[in-house]
């Protein structure tokens, strides 16, 4: 079974957090796990704000975004695109479910690739996020 996670899960996947112990129990299980360009441009992002925010060096940034490359290459991740309506999912997900939850754009348009791509488990660390991903019927 193939699963979605949402960036939060690579970021700890990568640079040791909080959440790290438990991203790297996750992959134990062996389950696929699909990668966009998504995941690749918001993953970009998060660690160009670890070094803004000095929470590692430029060297350092460098060091993850060549391991991500290296993982990639060899096939850790199951590349995919965007689902082609996944920006209409989000918008109806953000009607039906953003006042409930307080999900942002970004949350909800993963949440959307999920379900455009028949994921049937949904991994993140942001409880507004799983709490949607719950609400549609995918599992964590």
């Amino acid at each position: 079974m193939t699963v979605y996670a949402d960036t939060s899960f690579f970021v700890s996947t990568y640079i040791a957090d909080s959440h790290s112990t438990a991203a790297d129990e996750l992959l134990r299980a062996g389950s696929p796990v699909w990668f966009t360009p998504l995941h690749y441009a918001e993953w970009t992002h998060a660690i160009a704000q670890q070094v803004f925010r000095a929470g590692m060096s430029p060297a350092g940034a460098q060091r993850v975004h060549k391991a991500l490359e290296q993982d990639r290459a060899a096939g850790m991740w199951v590349e995919v695109v965007v689902p082609e309506n996944a920006f209409d999912v989000c918008a109806d997900l953000a009607r039906r479910y953003g006042p409930r939850f307080g999900v942002r754009t970004l949350d909800t348009l993963h949440v959307a690739c999920a379900l455009q791509l028949k994921a049937k488990r949904f991994w993140t660390f942001d409880e507004r996020q799983a709490n949607l991903a719950k609400a549609v019927g995918l599992k964590s």
